[in-house]
């Protein structure tokens, strides 16, 4: 076993909500003594990065309640119960731009914040869109840019992009063969 295990004795419900629970445990350290974790409990999310057939990255620019302000995005959604990620993938590409696609390219997956949630984002790839008809959910309000790579760099650079999860995939994009400037 992992000498750095954290053994859980007790676990209590503090809240269940539509996106969310909220999990207090109490564990037992490597040390013996015992100690609280704060546990968001999440079901998972999806994210897309898009590609024209001119280059250009499809991103969406979305008000955040939580954080007070508008940013730009990846494509993403959060997972169904039951909910296979890439069909939940290609459901959030086309609910949110509007465009279909056939092959869709699962190109990592990460933890977004380990140290309190465990929520997991899969992180998929296209370059083969169709244009199709925007279909947001009924809460949801976005607008459409596309952007050239060397462009959506600059935006996490200037934090127009500043979330973690579309700063990540435009880094990724560039280590990936084939997207060097």
């Amino acid at each position: 076993m992992d000498h750095l295990y954290e053994k859980t004795v007790a676990t209590k419900q503090i809240f269940k909500g539509k996106v969310i629970d909220l999990e207090v445990k109490e564990v037992e350290l490597p040390n013996g003594k015992m100690s609280s974790r704060e546990i968001v409990k999440h079901p998972g999310a999806v994210a897309v990065v898009p590609m024209t057939k001119e280059g250009n990255i499809v991103l969406v620019r979305q008000y955040r309640k939580a954080l007070g302000k508008t940013i730009v995005e990846i494509p993403a959604g959060k997972l169904e119960k039951g909910e296979n990620p890439l069909e939940s993938a290609a459901r959030e590409l086309e609910e949110e731009t509007g465009y279909k696609t056939k092959k869709l390219e699962f190109l990592l997956s990460f933890y977004t914040s380990p140290g309190f949630a465990d929520e997991l984002i899969y992180l998929y790839f296209t370059d083969e869109l169709e244009k199709g008809t925007v279909n947001m959910d009924e809460d949801e309000f976005l607008d459409l840019i596309e952007v050239s790579l060397e462009e959506a760099e600059k935006m996490v650079k200037d934090q127009t992009i500043h979330d973690a999860k579309t700063a990540y995939a435009i880094l990724y994009m560039r280590m990936k063969a084939g997207f060097k400037s």
